[in-house]
Parts: C-alpha cells; structure tokens; sequence
C-alpha cells in the first residue's frame, strides 16, 4: 500500500535525486541542449524559509512518487496563499492505481491545513496529465508556450 506525508526538504532531497533523471528524460524538453541540473541551493534556501511543500509517496518505505511545490502569497495578489506545483512524479510501475489522485488529494489537505486558497498545478502537453486534474475537478486556467532561443 502506497503512503502519503509530508517530508522536510532536507530529509529526502538525497533519496529524491536518484529518481530525477528518469522524471527528466521522461518529460523535458530540449534535452539536447537544456541538462538537467537542479539548483538545489535554492530549493534548500526556500525550503528554511517554509516555502517548500514536499509530499512523498512510498511503498513499504521505498520512495514511488513525489510533488514539490512552493508556498507564497500570489504576486498580484497578497492576501491569497498560493501553491504553485514545481514537480510531482509516479514512478511509472505506480501510475495505474491512482496513486497520482491520491498525492494530489494528499497535497491538497495538506495545503488547505496550512491556509492555502488557491492550488496552481500544470501538464506537459507532450506528456499530458489533464486527465488526472480532470478527474480531481481543477479547472483550466492558462496555456504556456515555449520557444527555443538558444544557438
């Protein structure tokens, strides 16, 4: 059975970075050009001021899932406590027994505990979760466009 908490940044970051490369390969873009290389300095840094929101997701202890998001009023708007997801991540053999349903329901409790109104989460188009926050009743609110201009 797959269980859900919240983990401090700093107890797991470790156990964490193993599965990264795979959840890159798996949904980033411009791989060719674009390495992956977190800045963990910084998570860390947000993560001492409380703005970190680290769920993990285990199976008998062992790491299948994560959502890393980040706490802060909203820029426009100072009085509304907001959660911006930064990454989540079912590790594939996990995908079918909504364990993504779960983290998010997870997340949000967890959240709403911490005062938080509003919920901002996002898919890759190339790799689309709409179905899964579909399913969680989120609402469609913006639509991203990338442009490569490097060399």
């Amino acid at each position: 059975m797959i269980t859900y908490q919240v983990e401090p940044y700093e107890a797991c970051i470790e156990e964490l970075k193993p599965l990264f490369p795979a959840h890159w390969a798996e949904l980033a873009l411009n791989q060719d050009k674009v390495p992956l290389d977190p800045q963990y300095d910084v998570y860390a840094q947000r993560a001492a001021r409380g703005e970190v929101l680290m769920v993990t997701a285990r199976e008998l202890g062992v790491l299948v899932g994560y959502f890393v998001g980040f706490v802060a009023p909203a820029l426009h708007y100072r009085t509304c406590l907001t959660l911006t997801m930064d990454i989540f991540y079912i590790a594939p053999a996990y995908r079918k027994r909504s364990a993504g349903i779960r983290l998010f329901k997870f997340v949000e409790h967890e959240a709403r505990r911490r005062g938080v109104k509003r919920l901002f989460v996002g898919s890759k188009l190339h790799k689309d979760a709409s179905a899964l926050f579909a399913r969680l009743n989120y609402e469609p609110v913006e639509t991203y466009f990338s442009a490569w201009l490097g060399d």
